[in-house]
């Protein structure tokens, strides 16, 4: 992808307006944090006591989360726009702007994705990501709009809030099993069970929904002890996605302890006598009644008879239960492409297989007011200014790794793969073009090193680092904030560079469309030996954009034995980065 900029991106002179060059960054490294005696405005969600919580009737979620949103927008206010540049008018509105916006570009739905049901100011981010990404070629196919809308009408009628919701919880507090013929409203359930870090969460998520959409289920997302209303909007119009607390006794209480011993998971059930299996390989349950629901333990490291989940027999037998709970850290979609009952499904879903993450991903998410004031506020103090933005994304795995060998080979990659400009040769009056380069990394190390090398090198772009938190830290409401800003600012660059088996790189390369240059590294279960040599070639292109399966299944549920899976299907193929997980790429020709 060697795009010159964003198509349609705003455009606004460096700086937002301040001007205070201490503040063109985020990143310590470069400038103090900013302190929140510094802030002069108000943010959106602010008003005046006497019109507080309780007198606006807001959800309690809402007004619990207003102090970490607020916080973490501090934080994120390096750049000067956000201060002196920001209008009071981004915050205060008309009243009809919480009226759904008229008149709205295919450009702005991307192409039908998602409705116009929302309105803007509920939900910046949904008509404005069109704005800050270049306008691509890929078009969702009318069969995979029919299925979305299909599905919201299903979330709308079947979710919370609704009677069926509260019958089908009755049936499961009870213990009852799936509804006769007479009782059945058609509404059954898929519980997302989101664990790890955040990128892990996004791609469970996305391949928690398309399995739901594919089963004509509803789907609820359990974040665990943290709120993803912190993080994104609701995508479904007129309902939720975020599953309700449960009550006591019910088996969705405590969903964070189910794991692969537990005994109602299907792996355990397929080896116990609730499961009955005939001559010729078919499954059914044992009882005249099916099971109120079944637990899919689908982590990494999962069993064998956890794998038969991929198996259209299998498939067939979970079709009429009621609850499903999914456990998974996994992008598992390549997984379903080669699950016999979904195939054909799928096909007409995405005719442009490596297009599978870059639809659904941009229909699911889309990132809080909070968390996008951030995003476009850095982006047009820092990245909006240059004709060239390259993203480059920094994980290392292992500590006793030398941070300076993890240098030299991003710098040959760099270097090889012409992405950035060589800065033995380039003059300081070669002004043609300007290079803005974004870092991401735990670290701020790599950004000085970075900044050293080539800053006065790229024009008026310069080098870049929103955050550098020192370590990955779970449960954390203000980092996981930071994570998505910077997600979406590196899917707003033209180049991308990754680091191997980050699920963090994934999600940045396919909400924007980009097919990295990815890093190798050695697994995190691998400990760095001394002495031992960086990957060579430093850096590899992906195959496609599509995140990669790090554990997918190898077994044949039809011949019964283990396959080469990137020999089963034109459009699965291995990842440059794990030898053993696969990914979806367009078998005829790589048009990203």
């Amino acid at each position: 992808m060697d795009g010159k900029g964003c198509s349609g991106s705003p455009t606004a002179r460096r700086g937002g307006g301040g001007g205070d060059k201490r503040q063109d960054s985020w990143a310590p490294a470069a400038a103090p944090e900013l302190q929140l005696g510094a802030v002069r405005w108000r943010p959106y969600w602010w008003w005046p006591p006497s019109r507080g919580c309780a007198a606006r009737r807001l959800p309690a979620v809402v007004c619990g989360a207003a102090a970490v949103a607020a916080a973490v927008v501090v934080i994120f206010a390096g750049g000067g726009s956000l201060i002196k540049g920001t209008p009071y008018s981004l915050f205060f509105h008309d009243a009809q702007e919480d009226r759904p916006p008229a008149n709205l570009t295919a450009d702005q739905l991307l192409d039908g994705l998602f409705t116009a049901e929302f309105s803007y100011r509920s939900c910046r981010s949904r008509y404005e990501f069109a704005g800050y990404h270049k306008k691509s070629s890929h078009k969702p196919s009318p069969y995979l709009l029919a299925k979305l809308r299909k599905q919201e009408a299903l979330q709308k009628r079947c979710g919370p809030g609704t009677a069926a919701h509260k019958k089908a919880l009755r049936r499961l507090k009870s213990g009852e099993g799936a509804a006769t013929d007479a009782e059945d409203d058609g509404c059954r359930y898929l519980v997302n069970i989101s664990f790890r870090g955040l990128g892990n969460r996004m791609l469970a998520v996305a391949s928690a929904f398309l399995y739901a959409v594919l089963t004509e289920r509803v789907l609820l997302v359990h974040w665990g002890k943290k709120d993803v209303a912190d993080l994104f909007c609701e995508p479904f119009p007129h309902a939720t996605w975020v599953l309700p607390r449960a009550g006591w006794r019910s088996p969705l209480r405590k969903l964070d302890d189910y794991d692969g011993e537990s005994k109602m998971s299907l792996g355990n059930m397929l080896q116990s006598s609730a499961v009955g299996v005939s001559a010729d390989g078919n499954v059914s349950w044992a009882s005249p009644r099916t099971p109120p629901y079944v637990y899919l333990h689908l982590s990494g490291g999962y069993g064998y008879h956890d794998k038969l989940f991929y198996c259209g027999t299998h498939q067939r037998l979970l079709r009429d239960v009621p609850w499903l709970l999914m456990r998974t850290d996994s992008y598992m979609v390549p997984g379903l492409f080669l699950t016999p009952l979904f195939i054909e499904e799928l096909e007409a879903m995405f005719p442009e297989k490596d297009a599978a993450f870059y639809h659904v991903g941009r229909y699911l998410f889309h990132p809080s007011n909070a968390v996008w004031h951030a995003v476009t506020s850095y982006y047009r103090s820092n990245l909006a200014g240059a004709s060239r933005r390259v993203g480059i994304q920094i994980r290392v795995f292992q500590e006793k790794q030398p941070p300076q060998q993890v240098l030299e080979q991003l710098l040959s990659c760099v270097r090889d793969e012409k992405l950035l400009p060589v800065p033995e040769i380039k003059t300081a009056n070669d002004t043609s073009s300007s290079n803005a380069v974004l870092v991401t990394s735990l670290s701020s190390w790599y950004y000085e090193r970075l900044k050293d090398e080539y800053d006065g090198r790229l024009a008026d772009g310069g080098v870049h680092q929103p955050s550098h938190e020192g370590e990955q830290r779970w449960g954390d409401a203000a980092h996981d904030m930071k994570a998505l800003s910077e997600m979406y600012l590196l899917s707003t660059c033209d180049v991308l560079v990754t680091s191997g088996f980050s699920t963090f790189g994934y999600v940045a390369q396919g909400l924007g469309g980009l097919q990295p240059w990815v890093m190798p590294r050695i697994p995190s279960w691998d400990e760095w030996k001394e002495g031992q040599a960086a990957p060579e070639p430093p850096c590899r292109r992906a195959l496609s954009v599509e995140p990669c399966f790090h554990s997918p299944s190898y077994y044949d549920c039809a011949a019964r034995r283990d396959v080469e899976l990137d020999k089963v299907k034109p459009y699965i193929r291995r990842c440059v980065d794990v030898s053993w997980g696969i990914k979806l790429v367009n078998e005829s020709s790589s048009r990203w």
